[in-house]
C-alpha cells in the first residue's frame, strides 16, 4: 500500500485527487507544517526537502508533487495522453509549467500578500503580476480546449487543480473572476467522485491552524534565522 505524506495544501492536493481517480490503495499519513513535522529526521529520510507531498510505494520514494502525478500516471497507465512524441511533448511542456510557472509564482503571491512582513510593495506587485500572467496563460488555453491537453482529462488537469482551488486566495476575487475557464474546470473536477473525496481528505485530520510564533519560525525560519542575528 502506497503511504501518501499529506498536508491540506495546493501541491498535496494534486496527489490526492491522483489516487482517488487511479483507485490505489494507500494510506495517508498527516505532514503538520506548522507544528514542524516536516522536519522530523524521519520525513527529511523521505524527503530531504522538508515539503509535502511525499510517496513510498514499496521500495519507491518519490517527492515533488508533479514527479508524484507522473510516476502514478506511468505505473497505472492511467490520465496520460497518446504514446507519440508529439503528444507527451505537450504533456511535459504543460505539466512542467505547472510545475515551474503557475505553483511558485502562486504560492510567492500568496506569501507576500497574506504573510510576509513589510516593506513588500515590490514583492506583492511582481509576484502578484507574474501569477496572474501564468493564470491568464492557462485560462487561453482552456478556452480552446476542454482540457489542458485537448479532448482528454488527464495528469496535468490535475496538477492545475491543486491550485485552481487556491485561485481566489491567490488573486484576490477580481482576478480570478476574469478566468472563466480555469473555474469551468474547476467545478468540473471538484464534481467527479474522486474530487469530492480528495477535497474531504483534509477532514479526516485535525491540523493546527494558528500562525502563531511556532508556526512561523517552522514555516518561515528565514525570518527567523534573521532575527536571531540581528539581521
Amino acid at each position: 500500500m502506497i503511504k501518501f505524506y499529506y498536508l491540506p495544501a495546493p501541491n498535496p492536493a494534486k496527489v490526492a485527487l491522483m489516487l482517488e481517480e487511479t483507485g490505489l490503495p494507500y494510506e495517508a499519513v498527516a505532514v503538520d507544517t506548522r507544528k514542524g513535522q516536516q522536519f522530523a529526521p524521519e520525513y527529511l529520510a523521505i524527503n530531504p526537502n522538508a515539503k509535502t507531498p511525499s510517496i513510498v510505494d514499496g521500495d519507491v520514494t518519490v517527492f515533488d508533487s508533479n514527479a508524484i502525478l507522473l510516476y502514478l500516471a506511468e505505473k497505472t497507465g492511467k490520465f496520460l495522453p497518446a504514446n507519440t512524441p508529439v503528444a507527451r511533448g505537450e504533456m511535459l511542456s504543460w505539466l512542467m509549467f505547472v510545475a515551474t510557472g503557475v505553483g511558485p509564482y502562486s504560492g510567492q503571491a500568496v506569501h507576500f500578500k497574506h504573510y510576509a512582513p513589510a516593506p513588500k510593495e515590490y514583492a506583492v506587485q511582481r509576484y502578484g503580476y507574474e501569477a496572474q500572467r501564468h493564470w491568464d496563460i492557462v485560462n487561453a488555453r482552456l478556452g480552446k480546449h476542454r482540457y489542458m491537453l485537448g479532448d482528454t482529462y488527464t495528469l496535468v488537469d490535475m496538477a492545475l487543480w491543486g491550485w485552481a482551488r487556491a485561485a481566489a486566495y491567490v488573486l484576490g476575487d477580481e482576478g480570478w473572476s476574469k478566468l472563466t475557464h480555469v473555474k469551468r474546470l474547476l467545478d468540473e473536477i471538484n464534481a467527479r467522485p474522486a474530487g469530492v473525496r480528495a477535497n474531504a481528505l483534509k477532514d479526516r485530520f485535525q491540523f493546527k491552524t494558528e500562525m502563531d510564533e511556532e508556526a512561523r519560525r517552522f514555516m518561515f525560519p528565514h525570518i527567523a534565522a534573521a532575527a536571531a542575528t540581528g539581521g
